[in-house]
């Protein structure tokens, strides 16, 4: 799927908004099987640090953190939708919500892998 280079996005109130910098599109959208994903229930994609911009709403945004304390996880305080996080298998990196992109139905999409959270590498 390919998609503006610039993308908006934004949770569902809109009290945080952001653009994402997508040269190739929207490459590899996941699920994720560890606690925190499973019960979320998002589709997640990549964007290197510098990508994910806020544009509205950095105030509004709030940051849970378990486990290892790796993991940044944000959420709008707001209407409690998951915006981002910051990778902890790749720290140079967020992960986003695939359903906060504007334009995009992540019931869309098909065939989305399941990743290995459980188990995830920087466990062993």
């Amino acid at each position: 799927m390919k998609i503006n280079k610039t993308h908006k996005a934004s949770c569902h109130c809109k009290a945080v908004q952001f653009e994402l910098t997508l040269p190739n599109g929207l490459e590899n959208p996941r699920r994720c099987d560890c606690s925190m994903c499973r019960m979320r229930g998002a589709i997640a994609a990549s964007v290197n640090l510098d990508g994910l911009k806020i544009t509205k709403g950095a105030d509004k945004l709030t940051l849970y953190q378990f486990n290892t304390i790796t993991a940044k996880h944000y959420f709008c305080s707001v209407c409690g939708i998951y915006t981002h996080h910051q990778r902890r298998s790749n720290p140079n990196q967020f992960g986003f919500n695939v359903a906060c992109l504007e334009g995009v139905n992540p019931y869309e999409l098909k065939d989305v892998p399941i990743m290995d959270g459980i188990n995830h590498p920087a466990d062993r």
